[in-house]
């Protein structure tokens, strides 16, 4: 196809500097997450240690999006073992599930609730990172939580305005209220915020580790069983029977989170990595594979033809992500021909660059066992207007002096399902990303997870982690991604420079949270972005939408990067929200 060629623009200058250090680093979603990670790596942890302690906190500083309860996808380098592992962070449906009587309360989506309730698996990912590969002991790792919830911190902008924004929705379950809308409203910017409640179930987690007897291991564990085997367990399974839902205390005595092998591309010199294909991180992979067939650095970046190159890439990827992507557990997905580079060929080659396909493609042919072009994936109603991005989810990484790093991204929203009473825990609602339309492969059934949008990434170059990265924003989340990644080794920015940069998001598939809203050809940019631009992909056939400069909808991408010449870290942090990048 045909391709036209222009001179890479010169990178625009940053708000932020990069963060730069010898020894370790980290970024996420805010900045008192980042102070307790880098306290962990200042007296001796390990990324794993900080990455763990970190992610605990981030939970209790953005409660609104963020669960304790929640998922927790997360990639590891152990430098000790030469090998990126993962740990599926993602609960599965309860045994008990019933989806005809989700398909009866949920008028065709899963319904809000208690009905969308999945095993709570952030705590038992965090532990097993722990005993697996930290140094350090859970009382250790959750007591800034625990103490961030117990005594509180400074209430922000975003968190003021999620938590105004959602009040009617959090009114519905008086527990939820009591908390985030404490004395009857929203907190606002500068009030301090408490969560006596959960304060108390990370304390009792501690107390449960240090009376165990026995070594670190078994220590780790009386942690864990505290949760699903003990006093918080009942909780869960009490209010679940009281009030209807689906979770038993067996289905929490049997949850344990899983450890498995990553699935990776290699992108040039690169081998990015990702969670399997219970979660979207294969989007990222493919589009990845698909564009290595350009020479992107040819591009001015960022112009119309870049832009357009990219975004149709993604949307071939999601309309696959539609047709075959879900739990392998109980899907068939045609991983390995997904992410072929015969099949990225193929995907490349049904890009038009003068004309948008103005539409979710039809879903791709990875394995040649069907007719090209036909149409596997269902086409939900067609919404208008402004589309929305669902903003939960927040992200962390870290790397440290030996060699390891830590890629996790952390989510569950306390609006659309109840806290359950006396302990500040809203579990994981992630049942909201499973379809009912029967065969579709995201469909619910018991013992079934659901597709996860939650999916953090990791580079390695030459045999060593040469970049984690990540983002909260549903669906734009491997767009950020794919593009800060590309900043960094294509057009050879700084990673905050990366991260600063204008962005594009299309939304021309069904979204991934109930109700599944469809905007075919839908493309949002960046208000920072020059308006020329905008005008010469509507000539393209793209439904452009500008959203306003460094816009919350577009994610917050951490990243650090390992320098392979200097071995210096570079970490960035996005100003689109409350994130924040340390070194030393």
């Amino acid at each position: 196809m045909s391709m036209k060629k222009v001179r890479p623009m010169v990178p625009p200058a940053s708000l932020r500097p990069t963060v730069t250090g010898k020894d370790h680093a980290v970024s996420c979603g805010h900045y008192l997450g980042a102070m307790a990670a880098m306290r962990v790596l200042d007296r001796g942890g390990n990324a794993i240690d900080a990455g763990v302690t970190a992610s605990m906190a981030l939970a209790i500083l953005q409660p609104d999006i963020v669960s304790f309860a929640g998922v927790a996808p997360t990639l590891i380098y152990v430098k000790d073992e030469a090998r990126v592992v993962s740990l599926a962070g993602l609960g599965w449906w309860p045994a008990a599930t019933d989806v005809e009587r989700l398909r009866r309360e949920g008028d065709g989506i899963v319904p809000e609730g208690l009905l969308r309730t999945v095993m709570p698996a952030a705590p038992a990912t965090h532990i097993e990172a722990l005993r697996r590969w930290g140094t350090i002991s859970f009382e250790e790792a959750a007591t800034p939580a625990m103490e961030l919830a117990r005594d509180g911190y400074v209430v922000y902008p975003v968190l003021a305005n999620n938590l105004a924004a959602r009040a009617e929705r959090i009114r519905r379950w008086p527990q939820n209220a009591a908390i985030y809308l404490p004395g009857g409203r929203p907190p606002a910017v500068g009030e301090v915020f408490r969560q006596a409640d959960l304060a108390r179930t990370i304390g009792a987690m501690i107390e449960a580790e240090r009376r165990a007897p026995g070594a670190r291991q078994q220590k780790l564990r009386a942690a864990h069983d505290h949760f699903y085997r003990g006093p918080i367990a009942d909780a869960i399974a009490n209010y679940h029977s009281e009030n209807g839902g689906f979770v038993t205390r067996d289905d929490l005595a049997a949850f344990e989170a899983p450890v498995e092998n990553s699935i990776s591309v290699r992108y040039r010199n690169y081998e990015v990595h990702s969670c399997d294909v219970w979660c979207q991180g294969v989007s990222l992979l493919q589009a990845l594979k698909t564009l290595e067939g350009c020479d992107l650095k040819s591009y001015a970046h960022d112009s119309p033809d870049y832009l357009h190159l990219m975004v149709e890439a993604l949307n071939l990827a999601f309309a696959d992500r539609e047709a075959y992507v879900g739990d392998p557990k109980f899907v068939t997905v045609p991983t390995t021909a997904l992410l072929s580079e015969t099949y990225a060929a193929r995907q490349l080659a049904r890009i038009d660059m003068k004309r948008a396909f103005g539409r979710m493609p039809d879903a791709g042919d990875p394995e040649n066992t069907r007719r090209a072009g036909a149409t596997v994936h269902e086409v939900y109603a067609q919404a208008r207007g402004r589309n929305g991005v669902s903003p939960d989810t927040i992200y962390c990484c870290t790397m440290d002096r030996h060699g390891n790093a830590y890629s996790a991204t952390l989510s569950d929203a306390s609006d659309d399902t109840p806290t359950i009473p006396g302990t500040g825990l809203a579990i994981s609602s992630r049942g909201c990303q499973s379809r009912l339309t029967p065969g579709h492969p995201a469909e619910v059934r018991p013992g079934k997870r659901p597709r996860l949008t939650p999916s953090p990434a990791l580079a390695m170059l030459d045999g060593e982690p040469f970049m984690t990265f990540g983002t909260p924003g549903g669906d734009v989340q491997q767009q950020s991604m794919l593009q800060v990644f590309l900043n960094v080794t294509q057009f050879g920015m700084a990673m905050q420079q990366a991260i600063e940069a204008p962005r594009a998001y299309t939304a021309s598939f069904p979204n991934s949270f109930a109700p599944h809203e469809y905007y075919p050809g839908r493309l949002n940019l960046d208000g920072h972005m020059p308006p020329e631009i905008a005008d010469e992909l509507r000539k393209r056939g793209h439904d452009v939408q500008v959203w306003p400069p460094y816009p919350a909808a577009g994610g917050a991408v951490c990243a650090i990067k390992r320098d392979p010449a200097t071995r210096r870290l570079h970490a960035g942090a996005d100003p689109r929200r409350e994130a924040y990048a340390m070194a030393w």
